[in-house]
């Protein structure tokens, strides 16, 4: 197709032609002969190119399909959680690697009971975690969320129980350094509990047993923080039937400190408890010492509380001893008769106050005193009127002899 236009306007970089038709067309001075002025007649000539075109089709769909297989069919792998171990207080989790296909890795995290616990430490190469410090016989769930540049992705959710004291299929050894026969019988024991031994110390690795703390599994339990214990350990766990302290079960450990009991599915009999409980003192059959009382002091106040005892009479003071008169020997034995039986008055009348107040004991203490002051008194009394009527006695028996003298005389 041929064309005719001509020339209206040549600037530096565009050339303005005319058509027929009168219309503006900006075209590219560079591509007009070097010669052409304002009014020359330029011709033309146009055709479509389709090998170009076909050329150029063909470019960009490779182009798209390069995309399409770059970015299009390979995308991240959703994590796959699993449970690989699990003991009374512990959990165990694994996964399988991280597949990222062309995207850009931000975090890997996981979720316990729907609360973030925490990211993973180098996700490329870590493939497991150990959760520790749970509770015993409960039930926790988890998941894992991946955060990459072209997405998120969450992984299944796991649900799983940590064991009771008496489920010891969580237990896995590794044995260290033994003599044979000791670690034949260790086999034997962990297969009868049902736990597992390992090669190697792993993640998985609950106790490192051994009797000789040297090698290089030794030095890697150490450095986990995992138990190294004796082989008595195991045994103390089938005997008891749960599983029990490694206090006393370490390499260095007092054998005194360690746990002694029975397994009640092993050695008690049918119908009959496991444990036996310490017998329970009667102590009302038991028969009591009897209490010494003392006896009281009647000036101080007793602190004794309860049911008074007898009450012990205080000494009287020491009596001056008067030269016997013949005719007051029977007023004195008489006397000594009637004291007595004042005293033996008052002992039943202090008995009866058994179980009365402090002060009513108090009050018949100084009744008592009071009456042998009165007694006191009353002898001294007949004593001096005693010793009147002596000396009357006396005077008149000295003057009847001297009458008798007088009428022998004359």
């Amino acid at each position: 197709m041929l064309v005719s236009l001509t020339v209206g306007k040549v600037d530096a970089g565009v050339a303005v032609l005319l058509t027929q038709d009168k219309r503006l067309i900006e075209f590219p001075s560079i591509l007009l002969p070097s010669t052409i002025t304002s009014g020359s007649i330029v011709d033309i000539e146009v055709r479509q190119n389709h090998e170009a075109e076909r050329n150029s089709h063909a470019a960009f769909a490779a182009l798209q399909r390069q995309i399409l297989n770059t970015y299009g069919l390979h995308i991240p792998a959703t994590p796959v959680l699993r449970l690989r171990n699990a003991t009374q207080t512990s959990l165990v989790l694994e996964w399988d690697p991280i597949q990222l296909a062309t995207t850009t890795l931000r975090s890997l995290a996981l979720y316990r009971n729907g609360s973030k616990a925490g990211n993973i430490p180098r996700p490329l190469e870590t493939l497991s975690t150990k959760m520790s410090g749970l509770a015993i016989d409960t039930e926790y769930s988890f998941y894992l969320v991946l955060k990459t540049s072209g997405g998120i992705y969450t992984s299944n959710t796991l649900t799983v129980k940590t064991h009771a004291m008496n489920n010891l299929t969580g237990i896995t050894v590794t044995p260290g350094i033994l003599p044979p026969q000791l670690r034949e019988s260790l086999e034997a024991a962990i297969a009868r509990i049902g736990a597992r031994i390992n090669d190697s110390v792993k993640i998985d690795t609950t106790h490192f047993v051994c009797t000789e703390g040297r090698g290089r599994d030794w030095e890697r339990a150490n450095e986990m923080n995992i138990p190294v214990v004796r082989p008595e350990w195991v045994e103390g766990c089938e005997r008891e039937g749960k599983i029990i302290g490694v206090r006393g079960y370490y390499l260095d450990a007092d054998p005194k400190q360690r746990q002694i009991g029975s397994n009640p599915s092993l050695s008690a009999p049918a119908g009959r408890p496991s444990t036996t409980t310490a017998p329970v003192l009667q102590h009302a059959n038991v028969p009591q010492r009897p209490k010494e009382q003392r006896p009281k002091s009647p000036d101080r106040e007793s602190t004794v509380s309860g049911e008074p005892g007898p009450e012990v009479l205080p000494t009287p003071p020491p009596q001056k001893k008067l030269p016997p008169t013949p005719a007051d020997d029977g007023e004195e034995d008489s006397e000594e008769e009637e004291a007595e039986d004042k005293e033996h008055e008052a002992a039943p009348a202090e008995l009866k106050g058994k179980g009365k107040a402090l002060e009513t004991e108090l009050d018949q203490e100084d009744e008592e005193e009071e009456e042998e002051e009165k007694e006191e008194e009353e002898k001294e009394e007949e004593e001096e009127d005693g010793e009147e009527s002596g000396g009357s006695q006396q005077l008149s028996k000295a003057e009847g002899k001297g009458a008798e003298m007088e009428d022998v005389a004359l």
